[in-house]
């Protein structure tokens, strides 16, 4: 995979600036906020693939907000080496936008790439009812992860192929 190899440091501390700015938006309208981010294991977190397919999310979150008459109060979109990441305040319930987001990483081609989480006025992330699957396996994702059963380069074959999927 293509890109500019960031490291752990890099991605705690894009961590740390992402909860910061979801707090503030939380604060600042005291509604829930959309946080979409790409799921990307390795070292590379961005290049062209991935900034097109960080788009097509960005444009099906969005429309599907106005399918849904959710009005949107503030859009914040960082593109860093650390990845791409995107900020929505939106004024509805948490639950609604959750179910909203569930649907886009279960029904489209990127999806399983998508990483859209909604944080509540309580600062709290929300769950989905159902775990998510493993890129490579049909094994929970996480779970996959915290053992390490796949190696990066089948991941990142993974993603590419994906990528290649979502693009056409």
């Amino acid at each position: 995979m293509q890109g500019i190899e960031v490291g752990i440091d890099e991605v705690l501390l894009s961590r740390e600036k992402r909860v910061a700015i979801q707090n503030e938006m939380i604060k600042k309208y005291n509604l829930p906020v959309i946080s979409f981010t790409m799921n990307i294991p390795g070292p590379i977190k961005t290049n062209n693939e991935i900034k097109n397919a960080f788009d097509i999310g960005k444009n099906l979150i969005l429309e599907k907000l106005k399918e849904n008459n959710i009005e949107i109060l503030e859009i914040q979109e960082l593109n860093e080496n650390t990845g791409n990441e995107l900020f929505v305040s939106a004024n509805s319930s948490a639950e609604k936008i959750k179910d909203i987001t569930v649907t886009i990483e279960e029904n489209s081609e990127l999806g399983r790439l998508f990483d859209i989480d909604v944080i509540d006025v309580d600062f709290e992330k929300l769950s989905r009812k159902s775990f998510r699957k493993c890129l490579i396996c049909e094994e929970q994702a996480q779970e996959c992860g915290r053992s390490r059963k796949h190696s990066v380069e089948d991941l990142q074959k993974k993603v590419e192929e994906i990528l290649s999927k979502g693009a056409n």
